[in-house]
């Protein structure tokens, strides 16, 4: 999946990337990039990780790529994110966010409580 000092529970690494195509279409390196920069180097995603997880979301019709020009002036493919994966991503997005809420709910409790 994804390497990091934190290691990403299953369909995090989608849902990320999903977020990430919500507000650009950018190319593979780029995302990879972009999920580092804004989790300040605590989640870095390597091309074994990333290509085969774009390449699930392109079969689940989650996004799409075409075949562009990068600003080093490289052939690469771009992806950007069609209204099924808009869809799945805010779907997948209240799900986590109740995940997070309940666990942080647990990680709040002290001795009195229990």
């Amino acid at each position: 999946m994804a390497s990091s000092k934190h290691d990403l529970l299953q369909g995090t690494l989608d849902l990320l990337i999903l977020k990430i195509l919500s507000v650009d279409q950018l190319h593979g390196w780029d995302i990879s990039k972009r999920i580092q920069v804004l989790s300040k180097d605590a989640l870095v995603v390597r091309q074994g990780s990333l290509y085969p997880a774009l390449h699930r979301l392109e079969q689940k019709a989650w996004i799409e790529a075409e075949w562009g020009v990068s600003e080093a002036g490289r052939s690469a493919k771009f992806y950007r994110l069609t209204d099924l994966g808009r869809q799945h991503m805010e779907k997948e997005t209240r799900r986590w966010e109740g995940f997070v809420e309940s666990v942080s709910l647990i990680l709040k409790i002290d001795k009195a409580m229990q």
